[in-house]
């Protein structure tokens, strides 16, 4: 199987597998009829696990998880035809549970994933950026007035059974691309974030960016919090969000990360950046290129046209797996040679 793939200026390209989508919308599934996409996926003692984000054709847009298993990372399998988790019947993540990211300690499975308090509705119908709002009156808070995104820790030890932790980031931000480093940093937990609302002068970026922050606790996330990497305007990343869990590599972190171009209105893309192993605020390397885009019917007519939205990724043995979002209704894989990224990614 060809791993990577150049074009004609030679720039490194991630080849998307030939069997894309490796998952589709089930018509025979309400709950995951029109929308599967944006998988945390997870690979141990040679199983691929794929908890992947799922909507069917109500006008509220009810998102919950599907799970999909598969011994090749490319031909996956419904592991039942019920949703493996659901938003909550009155709790603070009732409106939809979207974009779950994994890591593990120890036994157990740590996932982020972001959600909203009311539905969001079907917002490719919507201006952009416009969702839902649910009726309330004008003391209500912020976080239900707005139907704001938040992010909430789930815990599971089988994919089977999930522990609802709680909300870790701030109620009144819209603070998602929460993803959680895959081991402690200095005795420290470490996070990337994507706070909204922090743009301007103050914050030093006029676009959504990715922070980084640390914690003794993953679930009080209080420290300051360090601008890691913000969009470049005029480029294909003009505004950025992180997009798959940290890889530590003998290099550095190997962070794969998402840009949009026109301000936040157009095509997304892939970007890599190397972060030092020791201090992971000290960015070692970015590439100006992208890796990848979207090319394909499945990744451009869809319910966000031309969007390639990484959400899950693993190295096994030289082989770099990405598995991402398309058009918000399909699951694409694309690979490379581990090796050959981080070569370029070196010499930047």
């Amino acid at each position: 199987m060809n791993t990577v793939e150049e074009n004609k200026t030679g720039l490194l390209r991630l080849i998307k597998n030939e069997n894309n989508p490796v998952l589709s919308p089930n018509p025979a599934n309400d709950w995951e009829s029109l929308v599967v996409c944006n998988p945390g996926v997870w690979y141990e003692e040679g199983t691929f696990y794929m908890l992947y984000r799922a909507a069917g054709n109500d006008k509220e847009h009810q998102i919950r998880f599907g799970l999909a298993t598969s011994t090749d990372g490319i031909n996956f399998t419904r592991t039942s035809n019920k949703p493996a988790f659901s938003p909550s019947i009155d709790g603070p993540d009732m409106g939809a549970v979207e974009d779950p990211r994994i890591v593990k300690f120890g036994d157990e499975f740590y996932i982020t994933y972001a959600y909203r308090p009311h539905p969001p509705g079907q917002y490719w119908n919507f201006d952009h950026d416009e969702i839902l709002l649910p009726d309330c009156d004008k003391d209500a808070p912020l976080v239900l007035k707005n139907n704001i995104a938040n992010s909430g820790l789930l815990l599971t030890k089988d994919f089977k059974k999930y522990r609802r932790l709680g909300r870790i980031t701030q109620s009144n931000l819209d603070d998602r691309d929460v993803i959680i480093f895959p081991e402690k940093i200095n005795g420290k937990f470490a996070m990337l974030h994507r706070p909204k609302e922090w743009i301007g002068e103050e914050y030093g970026c006029d676009k959504p960016s990715i922070w980084l922050r640390f914690s003794d606790d993953l679930m009080v996330w209080e420290e300051p919090s360090t601008l890691l990497l913000a969009g470049i305007n005029g480029t294909w990343e003009e505004k950025i969000g992180g997009s798959t869990p940290p890889l530590k590599t003998k290099d550095g972190w190997l962070i794969i990360y998402h840009g949009v171009e026109n301000g936040g209105l157009g095509y997304y893309r892939v970007g890599a950046a190397l972060l030092d192993l020791e201090d992971p605020t000290i960015v070692k390397s970015r590439l100006t290129n992208w890796i990848m885009e979207p090319e394909h019917d499945y990744e451009i007519d869809g319910f966000y046209k031309g969007c390639v939205f990484p959400t899950g990724n693993m190295i096994i043995e030289d082989t770099l797996y990405v598995y991402y979002g398309a058009a918000d209704r399909y699951v694409g894989l694309a690979t490379c040679n581990i090796n050959e990224l981080l070569n370029e990614l070196k010499n930047a």
